[in-house]
């Protein structure tokens, strides 16, 4: 008996640990046949709660992953991508287009998982084709995710026989909340909705749970995915914990409802069986799918309710929020290109900013190799690039103005200013970049290496700073300064390559941290020529 209950536990885990990584595998390959567009669709293509929702449904599908969806989805929110509003409609989009695995999995093409394996496997491992190599991993994916689902079946087989197991399953039908109780437990366990959706697919085709039971796990299955995005928003900014929390109040709120018309939803459910005749498994999905298109028609009018509820239970003003342009109105283009080219120039002066914030933030990451600095940079550096398209887009628009010479001038200047900014964005990125090979390989810099480092981080942060000062006054003196640093900077690196040799003549330091020490100070030093050209900028002004 013991080893009937051991062969049932490592059919069901491995079978469900198969079934995930056929889930994440096709998922990634979908993405990367895609192209890695996905935070652009969700960026341009969500203007309106609608097309946020549809915005959701493509991304889900594509990455197979409703959780995923929602965490890129937070991220843009933090960044200024996207207001709180739009993300609200690509959530509730994500939840809708995760109901596609479910429907997959109701094709019901079990007996043929293996082959479809073989047939993904010999076209990830024969080919060189990059396209083929991207349909191999779909098709091996898909192939793994009903081979998983047919072990997990298989080891499930033998609850039949299990009396604990058919009490609790009468006592689902007797008490919904039970079975929704169970359902979210499950999904916050194991991580994946459409896993446990898939296990419930199962239990319901062997018969071993019916459809009074099954559907209020159902219900706890989409709650318990939440899970994800909020562990994702744990630490995060104001708007990455109000958008995990809509997560969760969308579901909760959807769960209420259809628990108040379970009987009814029950008997059209077992209609839609009757009528079209479904198979187990197509009858989850169709319940899964009209829980989750239904939950949103019934909440997308009340988006703004939404929005009102998570402001007042997560209150607080969110500085990322700011990261938004403020300044690009086009009507200023209309009236005075002179207005327009004043507004951009602010625009830039706060990219400027964040520039410098995002480097400080870089230093910090270095210094205390502390998590929340190293996403604080990357958040920091995807709004210089929201930043830079917005304002550069201005900018043409302002162009096809008529402008005097010393406009032109001036708006030549700002374009080179928003290059400069933006590469210096992708500068401490590079940085946070090699902080991170630092702590994944384990790299040690000695004591010295760091004091080096924090001098040429100082100097390089000032220089960047008086150089978005001197833009913003066009303080000739103050450029001046800047052209002194940068000099003051470019022999400061000089000086560490040679000390950094030395170290290495010495035994006290190893390749790996040379490596990473000469990068992060030639990266410093980059940012010193840019910072240069904004200088450059301020003392070719026309008098």
């Amino acid at each position: 008996m013991d080893l009937d209950i051991q062969k049932m536990i490592f059919e069901f885990v491995g079978g469900l640990g198969i079934f995930l990584f056929g889930i994440k595998f096709m998922g990634d390959g979908l993405q990367k046949s895609a192209g890695d567009q996905l935070r652009d669709v969700l960026d341009k293509f969500t203007t309106n709660p609608i097309m946020g929702v549809l915005a959701g449904i493509f991304v889900t599908i594509l990455i197979q992953s409703s959780s995923g969806t929602t965490v890129i989805t937070i991220g843009l929110v933090s960044a200024g991508f996207m207001s709180l509003r739009q993300a609200i409609g690509v959530i509730m989009g994500a939840n809708i287009g995760t109901t596609v695995t479910a429907f997959i999995i109701g094709i019901k093409i079990s007996e043929y998982a293996l082959p479809v394996l073989f047939t993904g496997a010999v076209l990830l491992f024969f080919f060189k084709n990059k396209k083929i190599h991207n349909i191999g991993q779909i098709i091996f994916g898909f192939g793994a995710l009903f081979f998983g689902l047919e072990l997990m079946g298989d080891g499930m087989k033998p609850l039949r026989y299990l009396e604990a197991f058919q009490e609790l399953t009468v006592s689902m039908s007797d008490n919904p909340l039970l079975g929704v109780v169970i359902g979210t437990v499950l999904s916050v366990i194991v991580q994946s909705s459409s896993a446990t959706i898939g296990i419930l697919q199962e239990l319901y085709s062997l018969g071993l749970i019916d459809i009074n039971a099954a559907l209020p796990v159902l219900f706890g299955d989409n709650i318990g995915t939440t899970i994800t995005a909020v562990l994702a928003s744990i630490g995060a900014t104001v708007a990455a914990r109000r958008a995990a929390l809509t997560h969760v109040l969308f579901n909760i709120i959807g769960t209420a409802i259809f628990l108040v018309i379970l009987p009814s939803f029950t008997t059209f459910i077992g209609m839609l069986k009757m009528n079209l005749g479904l198979n187990p498994e197509m009858t989850i999905a169709f319940a899964h799918g009209t829980f989750n298109i239904t939950n949103t028609i019934i909440q997308l009018p009340f988006i703004g309710g939404l929005v009102y509820i998570v402001t007042k239970l997560i209150p607080g003003e969110d500085p990322m929020m700011e990261y938004k342009a403020k300044h690009l109105d086009p009507l200023f283009i209309e009236q005075s290109s002179s207005i327009a080219l004043g507004q951009a120039k602010e625009e830039i002066l706060r990219m400027g900013q964040f520039a410098a914030l995002g480097l400080e933030e870089a230093n910090q990451y270095l210094k205390t190799q502390q998590q929340k600095h190293s996403d604080t940079a990357y958040q920091i550096e995807d709004a210089i690039n929201n930043l830079d398209r917005k304002i550069t887009d201005y900018l043409v628009l302002i162009s096809r103005a008529e402008m005097s010479a010393y406009e032109s001038e001036e708006h030549s200047a700002l374009m080179d200013a928003v290059r400069d900014i933006e590469r210096v964005g992708d500068h401490f990125e590079n940085i946070v970049e090699l902080v991170d090979y630092q702590l994944t390989n384990k790299v040690k810099l000695t004591d010295s290496a760091y004091a080096d480092l924090e001098e040429m981080f100082a100097l390089t942060i000032q220089t960047i700073k008086d150089a978005i000062s001197a833009l913003d006054d066009k303080d000739t003196s103050l450029a001046a300064k800047v052209m002194k640093s940068e000099e003051q900077i470019d022999k400061m690196e000089r000086m560490l390559r040679k000390k950094h040799i030395l170290r290495i003549n010495e035994g006290s330091c190893t390749g790996q941290a040379g490596i990473v020490f000469v990068d992060i100070i030639s990266n410093l030093e980059r940012i010193g020529d840019h910072s240069v050209n904004i200088a450059e900028a301020v003392l070719g002004y026309r008098k």
